[in-house]
Order: structure tokens, then C-alpha cells, then sequence
């Protein structure tokens, strides 16, 4: 017997978008559009009569603005959720809060060309529904509940040390999670999550105003220091390399690599090659496998390597995928991942200093 259709809810005040998307999912054998609504007040009725898997929900919309439909969606009935955003400066900072708020992933609608833009995204539109469908909802987070995350110590920490992250589905808030605490003398980082170009910059750009660690969007050949974070650009490969005692970033433009640019197996690669034990290596939430690779070549040179466990995992794919290969060292919940990173970075320094 077949596994029942994954149930879609599209939510858009743009009729061909409406009409886009369910050309795309009707296509697949495993899904179906089930309604389709023009505004989030339309959508609510919907809700209750079609019982979607996943929502799609446009970020601007009259009568009532995505977010705030989103925001009491997730306090209310959380389920998953998939953002549908603009490519611009605001579409992503919008964006940005929508996954703060418990959207799973998004989707960029192209600027020009809708049409086909959109229809050559068939393929990844069907795979973040399917990734969202499996996803674990999350209530929207309390607007009176506390921000600031509690800071991991800081012990004296060697500059050659490391940590490189790489994460998906979910990884934004994620990665908050684990940068947050850290100090601001943490170890430098390098992250890949897979996010298009032009949402890396708000991203890093968030983080920064919350972490007391400075994050940035990596720039080719600048220095990489202890207490910053160096996100991937959206569409570019982000490598780990030397310049004479110096470890320095480079990027890449070179083919995807698991059907992913950036890529965190490039990533993982790179730190395999140039850093070696003296980096700690975290693998997070995520459709796929990639990272899985990367991870078990850190752990095979050298590295302590981290997996985000299943249980609070948005999707456990990468996750999974490193754990079965051997890759990873710990299993780790996402609130424990930054006191055990620098619990792992400080133990590896005083094993060396010894």
C-alpha cells in the first residue's frame, strides 16, 4: 500500500504563484495541493477543513501581514511551515524572523522570469516539502520570554584552535543557539549553512548583533581570528586554508557538491586537510547527507566531531547520516552544543600543553 500524499496548503496573494506552485507539487506522485488561499484569514478557515502536512506562506500579503499570521499560527497549531520570500534586503531579513519564529525552510521566488525560474526550482520545491513534512514544529517563541543565552566560560584557548559547523534545514536558528553562549574570546568559526545568495549577509549580520562573538559573511583571503564566526556567501564554497602560520579563508566557485554551493563537505574537507585535531567539528540539523563525508575525514584526522542529536533536531537527515558512517564522536542536544565545544576545545589544549 502507498504512503499517503503529503497534504499542501499554498497561502498567496499572488494568483500565479498560487497557481505555480500547484502545477509544481501536483506534479509529484507523493504530494497535493489540497487548497490554495489568498490571504492568511482565508487561509485559517482552510486550516480547519483540509488539515495540511505544510503550509506555504507568502512573507507580505494584505489583510494581514505573514509574520503575524505565522507568529500566532505557531503559538496556536504549530506545523511546518515553508516560508515563500523575496530575493531582496528585506524579503530576507523577513525571512530571517519568520524562521526565528518556527518556519522550517523557505523558498526565494527568482526576480525575474517567475515562471521558469520557479519551474527549474521543481526538484528543491518538492524536497523542502518533503524535509518540512517530516519536520518537528516548533511554538513560536514567547515575546516575553528571556533572549540572552546564558555565556559558556571561557578558558585560555590556543589561537590555532577551531570550530567549523555546517547545518540545513533549521540551521539558522540552530546556529544561533550555539553561537549565543559562546564567549567573546571563543575559538574562530567557520560555518556553511545552505542558504542562497543574498540571505547570508542578514543572516551574519543578525547573529552579530546577538552573539558577543563578531560575525560576518567570509570574504576571500582575510584572516580568519579567534572571537569571530565566518559564514559561507549564499552560492559560494567556503574552504579553511594556510598562509604561513596564519589559517585564512578562501572561496570557491566550483561545481555543487551534493547538490549544494556552499557546501559543508567543502567545508569539513578543508579542516580535515589544514587543521586537523586542532579543530571540533559539528554536523546540525539538515535534509541530505551533506557533511556526513566531511565529518568522518575530521574525525580520521584528528578532529572531535559533534552530531546534533534526533530528538531536537527540525530534520534529522545530515545528522543521521554522519552517525551511521562513524563520523561523529557525540551525539549532542542543541542546547548542550556550545558548552561542549568549548569543554572539547579546552580539554584538546591542555592535552597539547602536557
Amino acid at each position: 500500500m502507498s504512503a499517503p500524499k503529503i497534504k499542501v496548503l499554498c497561502v498567496d496573494d499572488s494568483a500565479l504563484i498560487r497557481d505555480l506552485m500547484t502545477e509544481i507539487i501536483n506534479a509529484h506522485d507523493d504530494m497535493e495541493v489540497v487548497a490554495t488561499a489568498p490571504d492568511p484569514l482565508v487561509a485559517r478557515d482552510l486550516i480547519k477543513r483540509t488539515n495540511p502536512d505544510v503550509l506555504t506562506l507568502d512573507v507580505e500579503m494584505p489583510r494581514m501581514d505573514g509574520i503575524d499570521f505565522l507568529e500566532r499560527l505557531m503559538r496556536l497549531r504549530p506545523m511546518p511551515v515553508l516560508m515563500v520570500s523575496s530575493l531582496t534586503q528585506a524579503g530576507s531579513e523577513v525571512t530571517l524572523k519568520a524562521l526565528e519564529l518556527g518556519a522550517v525552510d523557505f523558498i526565494a521566488k527568482p526576480q525575474l522570469g517567475i515562471r521558469s525560474g520557479m519551474l527549474e526550482y521543481s526538484e528543491m520545491i518538492a524536497d523542502k516539502l518533503r524535509a518540512a513534512a517530516r519536520s518537528r514544529p516548533r511554538a513560536a517563541p514567547r515575546r516575553d520570554a528571556p533572549r540572552a543565552a546564558t555565556p559558556v566560560r571561557a578558558p585560555l584557548i590556543s589561537s590555532e584552535k577551531l570550530i567549523i559547523i555546517g547545518a540545513s534545514t533549521g540551521g539558522t536558528e540552530a546556529i544561533r543557539q550555539v553561537l549565543e553562549p559562546l564567549p567573546a574570546n571563543s575559538p574562530a568559526i567557520l560555518i556553511t549553512q545552505h542558504m542562497p545568495g543574498g540571505f547570508t549577509r542578514s543572516f551574519a549580520e543578525r547573529l552579530d548583533r546577538l552573539c558577543r562573538i563578531q560575525v560576518k559573511e567570509a570574504e576571500e583571503g582575510e584572516r580568519v581570528l579567534p572571537g569571530h564566526a565566518y559564514i559561507a556567501p549564499g552560492d559560494r564554497h567556503l574552504k579553511l586554508a594556510r598562509s604561513g602560520a596564519n589559517y585564512v579563508v578562501r572561496l570557491d566557485d566550483g561545481e555543487p557538491v551534493n547538490r549544494h554551493r556552499p557546501s559543508v563537505d567543502v567545508l569539513f574537507h578543508s579542516a580535515a586537510v589544514n587543521a586537523g585535531r586542532n579543530a571540533v567539528g559539528a554536523l546540525l540539523t539538515g535534509m541530505g547527507r551533506d557533511g556526513a563525508a566531511g565529518l568522518l575525514e575530521m574525525r580520521q584526522a584528528g578532529a572531535h566531531t559533534l552530531a546534533q542529536s534526533e530528538e531536537t533536531c527540525v530534520v534529522y537527515g545530515m545528522p543521521r547520516e554522519a552517525v551511521a558512517l562513524g563520523a561523529a564522536v557525540d551525539i549532542v542536544d542543541l542546547d548542550q552544543m556550545a558548552s561542549r565545544i568549548m569543554q572539547l576545545v579546552a580539554a584538546s589544549g591542555r592535552a597539547q600543553r602536557v
